[in-house]
């Protein structure tokens, strides 16, 4: 088992305890190194421990933790971040979006041993994520400033949900058409994504292979066992159980 390092990073210290006894019954692979009470600490334990994982309160007095990256250059973010909040509306669709994993306060053994479990597979580092979450966490409600995380190639993209035209599944893969003509193979299924949208408006699952963007639809079309008509030529299938849903959203 390979050991991971971590720093907890909290303001209060019952909040630092409980996590740290958690960890050590639940999650043994993981050692606290450092903790820290506010997010100036945080930094200072950072820079002198180099953890590779931290788990990192967002209600702190002074600076929120998600200022964290603020103190850091981007070559330096070389380590993984589990949020802890007590957030539960638009922050957590922006954790969400973000593929940023979070912890709710009081938390969960079961979820924290999951996403330490994420963690430990993941080998490529958060920077572009925790932009994604920066930008979403700012747009609050707005859905068309919001960003999402698509992991291509070696690579991710933040790609903003509005230049969505369809998403077309295709096993372990799926095809994201977007509005410049441009497509994206993502190494997620059509089910991640669904999960994805489901908290933003516009977003419909139409068929076992298709998700579209209701704004780009042109044209519902009857024939040929039925289908969607899209921007730049695009089609999509709709399932027959799915055209009553189809036409109610579209009203």
């Amino acid at each position: 088992m390979n050991t991971i390092s971590s720093i907890i990073i909290d303001d209060e210290p019952l909040a630092r305890t409980l996590l740290r006894a958690i960890l050590q019954q639940y999650c043994p692979q993981v050692t606290v190194i450092a903790e820290a009470g506010d997010l100036a600490e945080g930094v200072k334990a950072i820079h002198k421990h180099q953890p590779q994982l931290i788990f990192l309160d967002i209600e702190m007095p002074r600076h929120s933790g998600l200022e964290l990256l603020d103190f850091f250059a981007p070559e330096e973010i070389n380590f993984g971040i589990i949020f802890i909040t007590a957030y539960n509306d638009y922050a957590v669709q922006a954790f969400k979006l973000s593929a940023i994993d979070y912890l709710l306060k009081p938390i969960d053994h079961n979820q924290l041993v999951d996403a330490v479990d994420r963690f430990a597979k993941k080998e490529e580092r958060q920077l572009e994520r925790l932009k994604a979450l920066s930008t979403n966490i700012q747009a609050g409600n707005d859905w068309e400033e919001k960003r999402i995380v698509v992991p291509n190639g070696m690579t991710y993209k933040l790609i903003r949900p509005k230049d969505i035209i369809m998403i077309r599944g295709d096993g372990a893969y799926s095809e994201i058409h977007l509005s410049d003509h441009s497509k994206l193979i993502a190494s997620r299924n059509l089910k991640y994504f669904e999960e994805l949208l489901s908290s933003l408006p516009n977003f419909f699952r139409s068929h076992k292979s298709y998700i579209v963007n209701l704004t780009s639809v042109d044209e519902y079309v009857k024939s040929d066992g039925g289908y969607l008509v899209l921007q730049n030529g695009l089609t999509a299938g709709i399932s027959t159980d799915k055209v009553d849903s189809f036409l109610s959203k579209l009203q």
